[in-house]
């Protein structure tokens, strides 16, 4: 669905969900105001128990011209909308909105689906915000983003739904926090107004109340319900204990569970970590030291229908410890006895010579659907772009024994299509763009490879020679794979990727 689907309709409501945090308020305005520039009639409401009290929020509100009413829950009861409502940031029939009767329905929101009778909607929720969903939907519209409210609301949403940014981890969702104009000023009011005295409370009894994992040296810490940022704070706080290496901190909300995830070890990242704790029942993602999620409530009970909050998390986390083993390439040789041996297959690649087009030292940002990789550029560094997309950054020493570079231009239409998010490289220093696969070069393989491969029966961590500080994780079914003239040349190849790599040697 896209929004000019929705233009037919004379009356559109906009309903935000109970309780309406900035996320809502920020996608409820965009809204707003996109359909009122097609000169539709709109409202932008929201219902439930309780006005909006916290102060960021009424700062948000009255400095951004958020022209958002109260309905209360026995108006919203007795009350049938003519034309279309929208709910937003949430789902029409779900836990936490006012069910309003109205003559037609559609859904716009980034969490997990649960309502699946509305034909009229557009979930996607691998996204940190609503207020990235909407701003992507004006985008397609060809709606731009001048009234800097606007932009500010938007920017205001992410922050806060991503816990300062801190739990970011779509592409999408970076994109819009680099583009949209806001004002910097109102930003850090709102932000010096989001912790009330209860707020403080809540989070000095939640670090008196923790549980800890001896084995793992981990902490979990269930908190009363207060706002979702508040479980950052606690949980960066937690982190500073000598015998704690990774820590969730989470709390109950209207329609699930949110949480937030730290670790200071490289053997764990924190933005796997999250995604782990939230599979098939939410989404979970962020950096690798600071992440965080959501678990849906209609999913969790579905799953889990008779587990305390605090059981399921603490043995997710034990069960997290317990999954994998870990490998350090350069302390250890494998054992290739029950590993076959396979030939790299020839076939063209695409490479980015970085310091042909940035200056040595560059600071720059790699965006890809896995999330950002930044960096400086150094001499000889390349990125190179496999054959569904797949995006990695190696040294000049480990390209040149496995590549050699043409000047042909690379063709990757072949490849785009299969690419959720179209990789792209980002100046820090002057903020310019560039989509990787447009600078790309032609590569092959420098003589023919061979390796030991095996597909994997349990998942691994593995800490190749080439980058001991960041592991590659391997999952059951992907392979493992040694150079067969290096025994602590270890690595990892994807399921889906090695059956094209590699053919078997006779």
């Amino acid at each position: 669905m896209q929004l000019h689907d929705l233009e037919n309709f004379q009356e559109i409501t906009i309903q935000c969900h109970d309780n309406p945090d900035a996320d809502a308020l920020a996608s409820g305005y965009g809204l707003y105001l996109y359909f009122q520039s097609k000169g539709i009639e709109t409202k932008l409401i929201y219902s439930g128990p309780n006005r909006i009290q916290k102060a960021n929020l009424k700062l948000m509100v009255d400095h951004l011209q958020i022209p958002v009413e109260y309905w209360p829950p026995m108006q919203s009861m007795y009350h049938r909308l003519e034309g279309l409502l929208i709910t937003v940031d949430c789902q029409y029939g779900a836990g936490n909105v006012t069910r309003i009767e109205a003559d037609a329905v559609a859904i716009i929101d980034h969490h997990q689906e649960e309502i699946k009778d509305v034909a009229l909607s557009r979930i996607q929720p691998g996204l940190g915000s609503c207020a990235t969903l909407v701003w992507s939907m004006l985008e397609e519209e060809g709606f731009e983003i001048t009234n800097i409210k606007l932009g500010t609301a938007l920017y205001y949403g992410l922050y806060t739904d991503t816990n300062q940014f801190s739990e970011i981890y779509n592409p999408v969702d970076m994109d819009m926090r680099d583009s949209v104009i806001y004002n910097k000023a109102l930003i850090t009011r709102f932000r010096n107004s989001n912790l009330s005295l209860k707020e403080l409370e809540i989070a000095g009894i939640a670090l008196i109340r923790y549980s800890y994992n001896d084995d793992y040296r981990f902490g979990v810490i269930h908190a009363q319900p207060c706002d979702p940022n508040i479980l950052g704070l606690i949980s960066d706080f937690l982190l500073q204990v000598d015998e704690i290496d990774t820590c969730l901190v989470y709390n109950q909300v209207q329609d699930g569970y949110k949480f937030s995830v730290r670790s200071c070890i490289k053997e764990v990242n924190a933005n796997e970590l999250a995604a782990y704790l939230a599979d098939d029942i939410g989404s979970g993602g962020g950096h690798i030291d600071k992440a965080g999620g959501f678990i849906s409530m209609k999913l969790y009970e579905d799953n889990y229908p008779t587990m305390h909050s605090e059981g399921y998390f603490n043995n997710r986390m034990t069960s997290y410890f317990d999954s994998h083993k870990i490998i350090y390439a350069t302390e250890q040789i494998m054992d290739i006895s029950d590993m076959k041996r396979f030939s790299k297959v020839q076939s063209p690649e695409g490479c980015v010579k970085l310091d042909s087009l940035f200056p040595l030292g560059t600071s720059l940002i790699i965006r890809t659907v896995k999330g950002d990789i930044e960096l400086d550029v150094e001499e000889n560094m390349y990125v190179t772009i496999g054959h569904k997309g797949e995006i990695s950054v190696l040294p000049g020493e480990q390209f040149n024994r496995f590549y050699v570079c043409t000047q042909e231009p690379y063709c990757h239409e072949d490849c785009s299509h299969k690419m959720e998010y179209v990789p792209t490289l980002r100046n820090r220093t002057d903020g310019k763009t560039l989509v990787i696969a447009d600078q790309a070069k032609v590569c092959l393989p420098a003589g023919e490879t061979k390796v030991y491969a095996k597909p994997l029966e349990e998942e691994v961590k593995v800490f190749t020679k080439w980058d001991e500080d960041h592991y590659i994780l391997g999952k059951i079914g992907d392979y493992l794979i040694v150079r067969e003239d290096d025994m602590h040349d270890i690595s990892v190849v994807k399921r889906e990727f090695f059956k094209d790599a590699y053919i078997p040697c006779n």
